[in-house]
C-alpha cells in the first residue's frame, strides 16, 4: 500500500489526486459543480453536488492510474474553509444548501452584535473577527431560517460539519463525526488557546453544542471509509483546511516562514509557532496544523480580489479571451500613466475589512486603454500583499525584513505579478516546482500518518525551487507607489 489519495474539495470544484511515495501526482480527475445565488451576497452549494462530485473524482482518479484501492495507504481531506453544512444524524439528509464561505446574508446580523460590544470575546477565544465570512452566523441563520431546524437541533437530532466533516462523515457512511483543528478554528465556536469548543460562543451564537464534531488532530486518525465506496476499507489520515494544507504543502514549518496563496482570493499565513499572536492589525489569528496534539499557530490576512480581477478583464471588461493574455498586455503599458485600481468588488478584506466600499480606479488619461488596466490589475494582488505583509510585521516582531514568501496558486504563473511582487515588498519571492500545493500537503500529512512518507524535517528539504523573483528596484520607487496605493484605498473607502 504506498499510494496516497488527496481529495480536494474547493469552492468552484472537486478534485482528486494519487500521489506515489514521493509526492509525485500519478493520476487525478476534477469536476465542477454548480454556484447557487438565491439573492445578491448569498453564495450556496447543494451538498449533494459536493459529495456526487468527490465520489466521482475519487474513483475516476484511481481508474486512470491504473491500481486498485488495496494499493492506497490513506486518504487526505483538504477543503474549502467556513462553509457550513447542517444535517440529519440519523438519515445524512442536509436541511438545506451549505452557506458558502463567500456568503454575506449575515452581515447585519453581524454589524448588531458589533455594536453590541460582542466582537471582543469573540476574537479573544478565537482569534477571528466577527464576520459573515465565519460559520458560527451562518448556523445560527440556518437553525433560525429552516422550519423545525432548531428544535429537532435541541433534541440531537441534527449534526453540524464544515465541507471536510461532512466529507468524513459521508465517507465513513456516519461512524464518523469528527473535524481538524484548522477546520475547526474557523467556525468562530472554537477556542483556539484552550484547544475546545467554547460553551460561552455556543451561548453567544446560540448553538447547540451536541451538533458539534470531535476534533482531533491534522494528522489525526479519521476512520476508514464505506467498503462498497472503492471496493474495500481506506484509511482517513489526514484534514487541513485548504489555506492550511498549502502551508505544509510548502514546507513553512519554521517560525517566521510565509506562504500566499493566489486563486480566486488571496491568503496569506505567516508561521508564528507556538506563540499565539494576538493582531493589534486586524489580521487573524488561526492554526497553522496540529500535529500529535501540538498546536502551531499563524497569522492570516485575506485578500477577496486577486486571480478574479484577471476573470474580470476577461468577463466584465473582455479586454482579454484567457488569462495568459494579461502578461504581454500588461508589459506593453505606457509607463508615465501610475493607474491604480482598487479592486474591492465585493468589499476589501484584511487589514481593512470593509465589507460596503466598492472597486475605483484612479489616474485615469485620454491614453488609459487595455494595456494599462491589465497591468493595474495584476499590480493590485502585490499592493494588497503589502498590506498583509506590512501588517504582520507590525504585530509580531519577529517577522524579520529578509522574510522570504513562498507563492503558490494559479495566479503565480504571471511572471509579471511575481516580479511586481517582490518589487513591491522589497523581498525575496520564491516560486515553487509545483504550484497546487494545496493537494500536496493533505498528502503529505496523510501519507506521514500512514508511514509512507517521511516527517516534516525530511519533506522541508524535498522542497523545490523554481525561480526566485528579487526587488528590481530602490526604495524611494517603493515607497512612492506603496503611498499612492495607500491613497486611493482611502478614497475608496470614504465614497462609502
Amino acid at each position: 500500500m504506498s499510494y496516497i489519495l488527496a481529495i480536494d474539495q474547493g469552492t468552484t470544484s472537486s478534485r482528486a489526486i494519487l500521489f506515489n511515495p514521493s509526492l509525485a501526482p500519478v493520476a487525478s480527475a476534477q469536476q465542477e459543480f454548480r454556484q447557487i445565488f438565491p439573492r445578491s451576497g448569498w453564495v450556496e452549494h447543494d451538498p449533494t453536488d459536493i459529495w456526487s462530485t468527490v465520489a466521482a473524482t475519487s474513483r475516476a482518479a484511481i481508474e486512470r492510474a491504473g491500481i486498485s484501492a488495496s494499493e492506497i495507504a490513506a486518504i487526505g481531506i483538504t477543503n474549502q474553509r467556513e462553509t457550513t453544512l447542517v444535517w440529519d444524524r440519523h438519515t445524512g439528509r442536509a436541511i438545506g444548501n451549505a452557506i458558502v464561505w463567500q456568503d454575506r446574508r449575515t452581515a447585519d446580523n453581524c454589524a448588531r452584535m458589533k455594536a453590541e460590544g460582542a466582537e471582543d470575546q469573540v476574537t479573544a477565544r478565537t482569534g477571528l473577527l466577527l464576520d459573515p465570512y465565519f460559520s458560527a452566523t451562518k448556523l445560527r441563520w440556518l437553525l433560525d431560517e429552516t422550519e423545525g431546524a432548531r428544535a429537532r437541533a435541541k433534541a440531537g437530532d441534527l449534526l453540524f460539519g464544515t465541507v471536510d466533516c461532512y466529507l468524513i462523515w459521508k465517507l465513513t457512511g456516519g461512524r464518523v463525526h469528527a473535524t481538524d483543528a484548522t477546520n475547526a478554528a474557523r467556525t468562530m465556536l472554537y477556542d483556539i488557546t484552550k484547544g475546545a469548543w467554547c460553551e460561552t460562543l455556543c451561548d453567544l451564537f446560540d448553538v447547540p453544542m451536541s451538533m458539534l464534531p470531535e476534533v482531533r488532530d491534522t494528522n489525526g486518525d479519521f476512520g476508514v471509509t464505506r467498503a462498497d465506496l472503492f471496493g474495500r476499507e481506506v484509511p482517513i489520515m489526514g484534514v487541513a483546511g485548504d489555506q492550511q494544507a498549502a502551508i505544509m504543502g510548502q514546507a513553512c514549518f519554521r517560525p517566521g516562514m510565509m506562504k500566499s496563496t493566489y486563486g480566486t482570493g488571496c491568503f496569506a499565513l505567516l508561521n508564528t509557532g507556538d506563540q499565539r499572536v494576538r493582531s493589534e492589525t486586524r489580521m487573524l489569528t488561526t492554526l497553522a496544523y496540529q500535529f500529535d496534539g501540538k498546536p502551531t499557530y499563524a497569522l492570516e490576512g485575506a485578500i477577496f480580489v486577486a486571480g478574479a480581477v484577471v476573470q474580470w478583464l476577461r468577463d466584465g471588461l473582455k479586454i482579454i479571451r484567457n488569462a495568459e493574455e494579461t502578461q504581454p498586455l500588461a508589459e506593453t503599458a505606457d509607463h508615465a500613466q501610475d493607474v491604480i485600481l482598487v479592486p474591492a468588488f465585493t468589499g476589501l478584506g484584511a487589514p481593512y475589512w470593509n465589507a460596503e466600499c466598492r472597486g475605483a480606479i484612479y489616474g485615469l488619461t485620454r491614453a488609459t486603454g487595455p494595456a494599462e488596466l491589465a497591468r493595474a490589475a495584476l499590480e493590485s494582488v502585490g499592493f494588497q500583499t503589502r498590506d498583509l505583509l506590512s501588517a504582520m510585521q507590525s504585530d509580531w516582531a519577529a517577522t524579520r525584513d529578509d522574510t522570504v514568501l513562498r507563492v503558490d496558486g494559479g495566479m503565480t504563473a504571471s511572471d509579471y505579478a511575481m516580479q511586481f511582487l517582490a518589487d513591491i515588498l522589497g523581498a525575496p519571492v520564491d516560486r515553487p516546482e509545483v504550484l497546487e500545493t494545496t493537494a500536496k500537503g493533505v498528502a503529505w500529512v496523510a501519507g506521514w500518518r500512514a508511514g509512507v512518507c517521511a516527517g516534516p524535517e525530511s519533506f522541508a528539504e524535498s522542497w523545490a525551487l523554481e525561480r526566485q523573483f528579487t526587488p528590481q528596484i530602490g526604495d524611494e520607487t517603493r515607497d512612492r507607489r506603496y503611498a499612492r496605493w495607500q491613497k486611493a484605498v482611502q478614497a475608496t473607502m470614504s465614497v462609502h
